[in-house]
């Protein structure tokens, strides 16, 4: 094989994983405690270097799956890093990673096993390098998602209340929405199924429990909208 590259700079390729997290009350991040220099003993996302028979998504995929145990999860590519000097070790590029996932789908011991940990959007600690630069950006994305399509569908139990649904975009969007502005808008896409049933944990009078309509649900989410409250 010639080299044609011989001359050229190499440079470290990483794929960082941020994966947030709904537990029914509020949104959490998923980090993991770095055991090796730099750094070592110090918060981080879950990170990897690319080797040389994957792509990108192969690479996020066995990183996510190598240092949590998690798999089969969806994650969406973020933004590239190239500052010269973002990992003091060696030169580095790190491509970013997102997902959201429902806690409660995943085994909690089998994440534990990996020494990783689920934090509090509001309380996680700060992070090597950039990561926080980056989960700055995936939040913001995350926002920006929910504001153009449906948000629910993976994140909730199959049956659900609207105050729920509510909870997991207040969670997201980090405020306190109107309760009657938000079921109008909700009851204004068209995606829920309303059944005979309630919950009766919530009051004594109890709460009406809300499917979602795939169908619709998935026409929506490739429509998209605007959702304001």
């Amino acid at each position: 094989m010639l080299n044609t590259y011989s001359t050229e700079d190499k440079v470290l390729l990483a794929v960082d994983c941020i994966i947030f997290g709904f537990d029914k009350e509020e949104l959490k991040i998923l980090l993991i405690k770095r055991d090796f220099e730099p750094e070592k003993g110090k918060w981080s996302l879950m990170g990897g270097f690319l080797k040389q028979n994957e792509n990108l998504d192969q690479a996020a995929d066995r990183i996510l799956s190598t240092l949590t145990g998690i798999n089969n999860v969806y994650m969406e590519q973020l933004h590239s890093y190239s500052k010269v000097d973002r990992d003091p070790a060696e030169r580095t590029i790190s491509v970013a990673y997102y997902a959201l996932i429902n806690i409660e789908d995943h085994n909690a011991e089998l994440i534990e096993k990996y020494s990783a940990k689920w934090f509090s959007i509001k309380k996680a600690p700060d992070l090597i390098f950039d990561h926080n630069i980056m989960v700055k950006h995936a939040i913001s994305r995350l926002r920006y998602k929910t504001s153009k399509e449906p948000l629910g569908f993976e994140l909730l139990p199959p049956k659900f209340t609207m105050r729920q649904l509510q909870k997991l975009y207040e969670a997201i969007l980090n405020q306190k929405l109107d309760k009657r502005n938000f079921i109008n808008k909700i009851n204004s896409l068209d995606i829920l199924i309303k059944l005979d049933e309630k919950d009766m944990n919530s009051s004594r009078k109890g709460s009406f429990l809300y499917m979602f309509d795939e169908e619709k649900y998935k026409r929506k989410k490739a429509e998209g909208f605007s959702f304001k409250v």
